[in-house]
């Protein structure tokens, strides 16, 4: 169904929605969308970031108390 819409459909759905919502709802709407891509983004590479990190090995000390009162 969405297959033959083209390039003049696209126009007329642009200037009907142009129309209908104002030229400064829309800018307004898109700055909203741009923001929520880029905190988006944020979250995608913080969690890749945090599971790196999760793989990473844990080192602890295990030396005796004994030794460790030596030292």
């Amino acid at each position: 169904m969405l297959n033959n819409i083209g390039l003049p459909g696209l126009l007329l759905i642009a200037v009907v929605v142009l129309v209908l919502f104002g030229r400064g709802k829309i800018s307004s709407l898109m700055g909203e969308v741009g923001k929520g891509i880029t905190a988006f983004k944020k979250g995608v590479k913080d969690g890749s970031e945090e599971i790196e990190k999760a793989d990473e090995p844990v080192t602890r000390d295990i030396t005796p108390e004994a030794e460790k009162d030596k030292a």
